[in-house]
């Protein structure tokens, strides 16, 4: 039987031997998408009074459409995000993001809430696959040591994603009105699809199954073989990899402890989107575009944790050894998780006690930096265990 084809270190096809640049370029391409993404679940929220005052609809029918995006991007999650390991990363992110642009069309179109809110949700859908995705399209193409780092700039943009809504869409909203705040992703989006169609494969299942494809071309012998197919065909094997992360999500603590902690902090966080317009449009009469300023504070905290990476590096390597492979273990990257625990605790005591109008505004925006930091803490070095924990 010949041999299975396997990833060599020195193999210009393995993605951890591109040149820096490379990695870096596909490292930004990515964090891209992912920012678009997330960007355009709470830019949504600085157009919701326009909507509101056209559609005829109260606050809390306009607010379906944030509720509905994110309900779509955890299900394209469980759905869409794991054919990758079929199809390959690239082919996903061009098809997703293609979809989502087109989705993005009618809800700028819309002449109707029930639009906006349909085609907000298979958005989310589709634009999941960014958001799922791109952190292990970082976790292909870096080593161990490096991979904190790598995601730490990765998450530059989408951490920061929804923090960047309000920022711009407060003004785009002022100025433009809210049809504008769709148009500003989709055109930015169609810049990222771009980008996306120029980034090479980066799953070693894949690339080991297309080199053994090219090798049974050209000997004739279909008998080649990855270690990754398992005897199998790709309808079999797009079955496990769909049905895998379901049983992983209902079977296995990890995943069920981190799925409901980091579901928390995401869920503290959009509830910002909701509390900060109250305590600063509405208590303190700010405008849309000066009211989304406020958010700075949550922008500049997220920015804290990618400074000091290599502080927190620190901290991780004085945890003990494994001494079967001379690195520290995955479990070393959640005592950062707890470092961030305590900041979003901080941060949300400290805006809760300040936000009134008799306070000063600046006390409440400061708060947003110790649980910015938090966040990015958990985003972080939760998917950097998790990434370690579980290999390919």
């Amino acid at each position: 039987m010949p041999p299975a084809p396997t990833r060599h270190r020195r193999s210009t096809s393995d993605p951890r031997s591109w040149p820096t640049w490379y990695k870096a370029f596909t490292v930004t391409t990515v964090s891209l998408g992912a920012t678009v993404v997330s960007l355009f679940s709470t830019l949504y929220t600085s157009g919701i009074p326009g909507l509101q005052a056209d559609f005829h609809v109260s606050k809390l029918v306009a607010l379906l459409g944030l509720t509905t995006y994110l309900f779509g991007m955890a299900a394209g999650s469980l759905i869409v995000a794991p054919m990758s390991e079929s199809l390959g990363r690239r082919p996903l992110y061009i098809a997703c993001m293609a979809a989502f642009l087109v989705l993005g069309l009618p809800s700028a179109l819309a002449e109707s809430i029930t639009t906006i809110i349909a085609t907000r949700f298979f958005g989310g859908f589709f634009g999941s696959t960014m958001m799922s995705n791109s952190p292990a399209t970082v976790n292909d193409i870096v080593s161990d040591k490096h991979r904190a780092l790598a995601l730490g700039f990765w998450s530059i943009g989408p951490a920061n994603g929804p923090v960047y809504g309000p920022l711009i869409g407060g003004f785009v909203y002022q100025y433009m009105g809210w049809r504008w705040t769709n148009w500003i992703v989709l055109i930015v989006g169609g810049v990222v699809f771009v980008l996306l169609a120029s980034v090479k494969e980066t799953y070693a299942p894949v690339l080991l199954r297309r080199r053994a494809t090219e090798k049974s071309r050209i000997t004739g012998d279909d008998r080649w073989w990855t270690r990754y197919d398992h005897g199998q065909g790709f309808w079999p094997l797009l079955k496990i990899n769909l049905y895998r992360p379901l049983k992983m999500m209902c079977t296995e603590p990890i995943c069920m402890f981190w799925n409901t902690y980091i579901g928390i902090v995401y869920a503290t966080l959009y509830l910002c989107f909701v509390a900060y317009p109250i305590a600063f449009q509405q208590e303190r009469g700010w405008a849309p575009g000066i009211g989304g300023l406020a958010f700075l504070g949550i922008g500049c905290g997220t920015l804290i944790p990618i400074a000091a990476e290599p502080l927190l590096r620190r901290i991780v390597n004085l945890h003990q050894k494994d001494p079967a492979t001379g690195n520290v273990k995955p479990e070393a990257r959640v005592s950062v998780v707890c470092i961030g625990a305590v900041l979003l605790a901080v941060g949300q005591l400290w805006f809760a006690w300040t936000c009134r109008p008799g306070t000063h505004w600046i006390v409440p925006i400061l708060a947003g930096v110790p649980y910015g930091a938090g966040n990015a803490c958990t985003f972080i070095y939760a998917n950097n265990y998790m990434a370690q924990s579980y290999g390919v």
